[in-house]
């Protein structure tokens, strides 16, 4: 039976629900490959198991006169083998479905998650404990009780953090200039393509402390330098911008299972040569400039205030749909690369040794890179909505050139 229960969307919910289309679906996806082959029957009853404990995921999108709201459903998931495109449209307008899906192929676990219902931290909190479940009952005299929560109360995992921690009104325009965009022609059918690189740690973390910066900011850079030597000489002036989402349950105390992130970005136009290092020391600057506690703290007030202003409040959603669209591809503009960093993996200790990879992706209409790193690889996943792929080789081919062995995989698409 559903549980008498609806919930307001946050305001992040908002702008995936306007903006989901068939190409960028909107749905992010989380995998945890396994060392042994997946037994179905056994995954079915885990994610049934692990529904118990995240019940927030057991919820259908509805559409009200202003805003979209979310209601509990009595709808049960079902594990398939994986068919299909990875992160599949997982919100249809008006029709009662689960928001996120579970399949398997060989020992990998997927977990695709539209992303109106949680963020990147939460799907991973989720798959963790679908992974832990599914080896209890596998293993049943090797694996008892293991915790995978945080011990959070059920409305502390349905709170709307952006509105618990909101502080102050205010409104400050974007500073963004229009980016150079990497590309194009797009993939025909709405398709997108997905690259998984793998890149061992213990090669590129020495290459980013010889250089002085984080591994966020030393793939940053190269990434930068991989769009730069696919821009035409005429688009030269014109910035690259990288953006970053941010946890910010890193800088409140909140232990939501719903959407707690902003975005932030960083900038650069190359004006005149620069190293990789300079680049890279730039890129590190600037993050960390972005990333003090008050400036989370300004982007967060003014991206909510918008919520508190009387007039759009009382607008139809039909109308702050069109609105929300249009400000999603002004935005679009602005942004050159996402990337996306879910950081080192740490599931419990007792179930490392059964634990292969962990890996990402999300759709996007841009190019879009999800880092991740477990067991001393650093897993990079990239989403690509073009038909032509020379930023990945660029990217790919200056790491190699680093003296990296990078491992890469691509799925098929249809020309």
């Amino acid at each position: 039976m559903a549980r008498d229960n609806w919930y307001k969307v946050d305001n992040v919910a908002k702008v995936f629900l306007a903006t989901a289309a068939k190409r960028d679906t909107r749905t992010l996806r989380v995998s945890c490959t396994l060392w042994d082959e997946i037994d179905p029957e056994l995954l079915q009853e885990a994610v049934l198991l692990a529904i118990q404990e995240r019940p927030q995921f057991q919820v259908r999108i509805r559409r009200g006169i202003f805003w979209h709201y979310m209601e509990d459903t009595d709808i049960q998931p079902v594990v398939t083998e994986e068919h299909g495109r990875v992160c599949p449209i997982l919100y249809k307008p008006g029709r009662a479905m689960l928001h996120y899906r579970v399949t398997y192929y060989h020992n990998r676990i997927n977990l695709d998650l539209f992303h109106a219902i949680s963020d990147g931290t939460g799907a991973l909190e989720f798959l963790n404990i679908i992974v832990s479940s599914y080896l209890e009952l596998k293993y049943p005299d090797r694996f008892e009780d293991i915790v995978i929560h945080s011990g959070a109360s059920e409305d502390d995992l349905n709170q709307d953090s952006y509105k618990q921690f909101f502080g102050s009104m205010g409104l400050k325009a974007s500073t963004l200039k229009y980016a150079y965009h990497p590309g194009g022609l797009k993939l025909p059918y709405d398709q997108l393509q997905f690259f998984e690189l793998q890149v061992p740690t213990a090669d590129i973390l020495p290459k980013a402390k010889e250089a002085g910066v984080g591994l966020t900011s030393y793939i940053g850079a190269r990434l930068m330098l991989a769009i730069k030597a696919d821009m035409p000489p005429r688009k030269v002036k014109k910035p690259i911008n990288v953006s970053m989402p941010v946890n910010l349950r890193n800088y409140y105390p909140s232990k939501t299972s719903r959407n707690f992130f902003n975005n932030i970005n960083v900038s650069h136009i190359f004006t005149e040569d620069i190293s990789l290092e300079d680049l890279a020391k730039e890129f590190d600057e600037k993050l960390k400039a972005n990333l003090t506690e008050e400036n989370i703290k300004k982007q967060m007030d003014n991206f909510e205030t918008m919520e508190y202003v009387i007039p759009v409040r009382a607008v139809p959603l039909f109308i702050k749909q069109l609105v929300v669209r249009y400000g999603s591809k002004v935005t679009d503009k602005k942004v050159s690369v996402v990337l996306s960093n879910l950081g080192v993996q740490r599931p419990p200790e007792e179930l490392t040794s059964m634990i292969q990879n962990y890996s990402g992706f999300c759709s996007s209409s841009n190019l879009f890179m999800v880092m991740s790193s477990y067991n001393g690889v650093l897993t990079l996943g990239v989403t690509s909505p073009y038909s032509n792929t020379r930023v990945i080789k660029n990217f790919v081919r200056g790491l190699s050139e680093d003296g990296m062995k990078v491992k890469a995989y691509a799925t098929e698409v249809i020309r």
